[in-house]
């Protein structure tokens, strides 16, 4: 499949959970646009044990993706209602109780697919009938960040064993936050108070602090 880096983001209108307990049929990204940054991050199931790890770790720098204008929405392939029981579930009986951000519900997995996440393979015949699915039709741990004129500028897809970084998601909005604002671009490991790079007319790359 062919990379999203640089392409607008994939649409989709979905149910979701907001707030931790208001189910929603019609969630979409479109609302965001223009206004803010999205972080968009797919999870491989519900009631799992690496998936609450990375949900309670995006709730607990929420005001930090706040800070950058930033929207977190979660997706998985289970129900609305997996969802919300899921959320009612303290964090000690490895719930999600207190998630705040929306949660997308991708049953018919066409997001997970859209995005190229959706783990295993649909097996078809000459008619393009479906025969089979091999493997689950999940989500890998994909990320996407999006900016406000809905183009994805950073991609991260984990294989489903490896837990996902939430800081790096966090240097990423800085970095093209500081590149859409100065135009200089950043270098390996960039953070802010970092020097960034702009190269001159002579192709030579000047520092900046």
């Amino acid at each position: 499949m062919k990379t999203l880096i640089s392409k607008k983001a994939p649409d989709f209108v979905a149910s979701a959970v907001l707030n931790g307990k208001d189910i929603v049929k019609n969630f979409t990204i479109k609302q965001f646009l223009g206004k803010k940054y999205i972080i968009l991050f797919f999870y491989p199931k519900d009631f799992t044990f690496v998936c609450p790890t990375e949900m309670h770790a995006f709730q607990e720098k929420i005001n930090d993706f706040k800070k950058r204008n930033t929207e977190i929405i979660a997706v998985s392939t289970d129900t609305e209602y997996s969802h919300w029981t899921w959320l009612q579930m303290s964090k000690d009986k490895g719930g999600i109780l207190g998630i705040t951000y929306p949660i997308v519900s991708d049953i018919n997995k066409t997001i997970s697919y859209n995005y190229g996440v959706l783990s295993g393979n649909i097996i078809c015949d000459s008619s393009n009938n479906i025969i089979k699915a091999e493997g689950e039709l999940i989500a890998y741990r994909g990320l996407f960040l999006i900016d406000k004129k809905g183009i994805i500028r950073h991609i991260l897809i984990n294989d489903l064993p490896l837990g996902r970084n939430i800081n790096e998601s966090l240097r990423m909005i800085d970095a093209i936050q500081y590149f859409e604002k100065s135009g200089e671009v950043c270098p390996a490991n960039w953070k802010i108070g970092k020097k960034s790079i702009k190269a001159n007319h002579d192709g030579i790359i000047d520092y900046f602090s």
